[in-house]
C-alpha cells in the first residue's frame, strides 16, 4: 500500500495574491513607507492605497513615496489597468474602485464614514474583482472606514492583515477592523513589512484568527 500523500501547507494551499489593498489615515504616512520601502523591485503584486487626506489640497503621495519605493508609484487614473507590480494612490476627493475586469474606477459618490476616498469602496469592489487573490491591510487612523471592507474582503475569501492597533498613531482603524471582521494576521509595521515582502516567493505568515 502506497503511504498517503501529505497535506499541503495552508500557504501552498492559497491562492498567489494578486491585488494588495491598503487602507490608511492618521499617522499612514510614516507606516507605508516602512511597508513600501520592504518591498523588492520584483514585487509580484499590484498595491492600491487609499491614504485619508484633505480633498481640497494637491496630492503630494506619488513624489513623496517614489523615491522610498523600488517599484513604479502613481496616482490612480479612471478606467487604467491594474497592472502588476505597480503602487496606486487615490486621488484626492474621488473613490477608488475595483472593477471585475481588474481596472479602475473613480467616482465622486457621496463620502463613506465621512471619507472621499473610502477605504470601504476600495476593499469591496477589490474583494468582488479578485477574491481569493485579494489581500487587504488595514493601517492606522481614527475612524472606522474599512473594517466593512475588511469583513467582505474575509467572506469573499481574501486574506486580512491589520496593524496592532497598540503600534498605532491612531487606534481606531485597527480596533474597528479587528472588532468587526477579525484578521488572518495582527502585528506592527515591522513585522507587517517583512511578511509583505515575503509575497514575492509566495510565503505567508502563520494565520491566526481574532
Amino acid at each position: 500500500m502506497n503511504p498517503p500523500r501529505p497535506s499541503p501547507s495552508p500557504a501552498a494551499a492559497r491562492p498567489r495574491v494578486e491585488l494588495v489593498a491598503i487602507g490608511a489615515s492618521a499617522g499612514g504616512v510614516e507606516v507605508l513607507s516602512t511597508l513600501l520601502g520592504a518591498l523588492p523591485a520584483g514585487f509580484p503584486a499590484a498595491l492600491a492605497i487609499v491614504l485619508h487626506i484633505p480633498p481640497d489640497r494637491d496630492s503630494l503621495l506619488t513624489s513623496l513615496f517614489a523615491p522610498r519605493c523600488a517599484l513604479p508609484v502613481q496616482e490612480v487614473e479612471d478606467k487604467a489597468p491594474i497592472e502588476p507590480g505597480t503602487v496606486y494612490f487615490a486621488a484626492p476627493d474621488y473613490h477608488m474602485l475595483v472593477e471585475p475586469d481588474r481596472s479602475f474606477a473613480l467616482s465622486q459618490d457621496e463620502a463613506v464614514n465621512f471619507s472621499r476616498p473610502s477605504i470601504d469602496l476600495l476593499f469591496e469592489s477589490a474583494a468582488v474583482a479578485y477574491r481569493e487573490q485579494l489581500l487587504a491591510i488595514i493601517l492606522t487612523g481614527g475612524s472606522a472606514d474599512g473594517a466593512d471592507g475588511l469583513q467582505t474582503v474575509r467572506q469573499m475569501g481574501g486574506r486580512a492583515w491589520v496593524q496592532d492597533p497598540a503600534s498605532a498613531d491612531a487606534p481606531a482603524m485597527p480596533s474597528f477592523a479587528i472588532e468587526r471582521a477579525g484578521a488572518d494576521l495582527v502585528t506592527g509595521p515591522a513585522a507587517l513589512a517583512r511578511s509583505l515582502a515575503a509575497l514575492t516567493h509566495s510565503m505567508l505568515p502563520e494565520s491566526r484568527d481574532r
